[in-house]
């Protein structure tokens, strides 16, 4: 039996330099905005990812609006056509990752309209990418957002029959079992345990788990530890804790000053940071086909990576042209990053000169 993906029509084999700056690879797309790594489109992302040649992504990290049963200002579809309508973004983000790319999606759950019982679409729409696309999950995260409101509120406020719901799924997905990884770019800071551990010693024993503890065990020569896939920033916990209610960052306070729509659904970029640090190499392309406030191409350009952002919503990627420090006009972008044979010399000083200009820290907020 076929997979979904080989019985979608084939894309023409186009031929494009693989560290060409990602509007040259686009060229037919004219871009909303680009910067020195990278180019932001607004359209219908499905068609933006027809333009891209097959193998060409190495990364795409995304979080489409979720099925909620109360409409948002950006969209959003409807739990029972949830899946079908997400399967066709799927295919094309399927078709333009390299072999050993990697496509992480945040995904939040909700509730069943008019009873307190949840939805399992999310849960639906991750076996039909596995099954029907023949994507790998290569593992699951779980981001916990203290940020998020006390909803619905009959249930949760008023009733006092649920708890409030603070986490979400960030699945990570593969075109085969051996994505391009590298966890030694996301280790944390040793635990205060560790390094009493590393100081006193162990006994080898073994655990009543059966795991044997051996005298390396307290060793920290590797440079910190392996972070949990659900981990928190900046605590020692294993909790990955990332608000996305931050009011007083230069996106925020300048949609302000502008009059700008602020994105509603935006996530840390400590999210990002982490994926793309552990599943890309500088100069790689990274994709977000619901860019919103373009959370994604920011920090990619500050890591040295060319990006991607798609966004149907015109003033939602105009904001997002506060989170970088220089903007190109696209009649320029044209003239300088896309000539016929892909980058040039220039545009790889230009790149290096863009990560160093963005790798001082940022604030963490989309």
């Amino acid at each position: 039996m076929k997979l979904a993906s080989e019985k979608a029509a084939k894309q023409p084999v186009l031929k494009f330099d693989q560290r060409a700056h990602p509007q040259a690879i686009l060229s037919d797309a004219r871009p909303f905005y680009t910067t020195e790594l990278g180019a932001a489109y607004v359209g219908d992302s499905r068609e933006v990812l027809r333009g891209l040649p097959d193998s060409s992504v190495n990364l795409v990290f995304t979080s489409p609006p979720y099925a909620l049963h109360f409409k948002k200002a950006y969209g959003n579809v409807a739990k029972d056509e949830y899946v079908r309508w997400f399967l066709d973004f799927a295919r094309e983000i399927q078709r333009v990752l390299t072999e050993d790319g990697s496509f992480v999606l945040n995904i939040g759950g909700s509730y069943n309209k008019g009873t307190p019982t949840r939805s399992i679409y999310h849960f639906k729409l991750m076996i039909a990418l596995v099954e029907e696309l023949g994507f790998h999950l290569a593992q699951e995260f779980f981001w916990y957002n203290p940020a998020k409101m006390p909803v619905p509120a009959e249930w949760v406020t008023v009733r006092r029959i649920r708890v409030k719901d603070a986490v979400e799924y960030v699945w990570w997905f593969s075109k085969t079992p051996w994505p391009k990884a590298n966890n030694r770019r996301v280790l944390k800071a040793y635990s205060a345990d560790m390094i009493r551990l590393n100081k006193r010693g162990v006994r080898t024993t073994v655990r009543p788990s059966g795991h044997a503890i051996r005298a390396s065990f307290d060793q920290v020569g590797a440079g910190g530890s392996i972070p949990g896939n659900v981990f928190e920033e900046e605590l020692a916990s294993d909790l990955l804790k990332f608000g996305n209610n931050a009011a007083n960052d230069q996106y925020t306070a300048r949609c302000k000053e502008a009059g700008l729509a602020i994105h509603p659904a935006r996530f840390p970029a400590a999210m990002p940071d982490f994926f793309a640090k552990l599943l890309t190499d500088e100069g790689d392309l990274v994709v977000d086909p619901f860019g919103g406030s373009n959370t994604t191409g920011m920090v990619a350009e500050g890591l040295g990576r060319r990006w991607i952002a798609i966004d149907e919503i015109p003033e939602y990627l105009e904001a997002s042209k506060f989170r970088f420090d220089e903007v190109i006009p696209t009649g320029a972008a044209v003239r300088e990053r896309a000539p016929a044979g892909g980058a040039t010399h220039q545009h790889e000083a230009q790149g290096s000169a863009a990560m160093k200009r963005n790798s001082r820290p940022r604030r963490r907020s989309k």
